[in-house]
């Protein structure tokens, strides 16, 4: 998966087509990532009896395919290659604008 944690992308398909966001967490092996303020659903929290936890219906962040977001580099979106660095190093490079990410 070319997209990491606290990479910030922009969505390209679905509801929520256009938003940007930070991602927060990535699922590799479901090919999802969960994107800050992107695909939010209604979950009911039961109170435990805490002062703490007093429940109610809170927003949460659900995941989206990793296929549906494209890294902004610069401003713009871009899709991501890789480069071998001469001393063996590979690396995340933009391919809009080559540079590395």
């Amino acid at each position: 998966m070319k997209l990491k944690k606290g990479d910030t992308v922009i969505v390209i398909a679905g509801k929520d087509k256009g938003k940007q966001g930070e991602i927060i967490s990535v699922q590799p092996k479901e090919n999802k990532v969960i994107v800050a303020g992107v695909n939010t659903a209604k979950r009911h929290l039961a109170s435990r009896g805490t002062a703490a936890n007093t429940g109610g219906i809170v927003d949460k962040d659900m995941p989206i395919n990793a296929s549906n977001v494209m890294l902004v580099h610069k401003g713009k979106p871009t899709r991501v290659g890789y480069k071998v660095k001469s001393d063996g190093t590979k690396v995340r490079v933009a391919k809009r604008t080559g540079d590395e990410i």
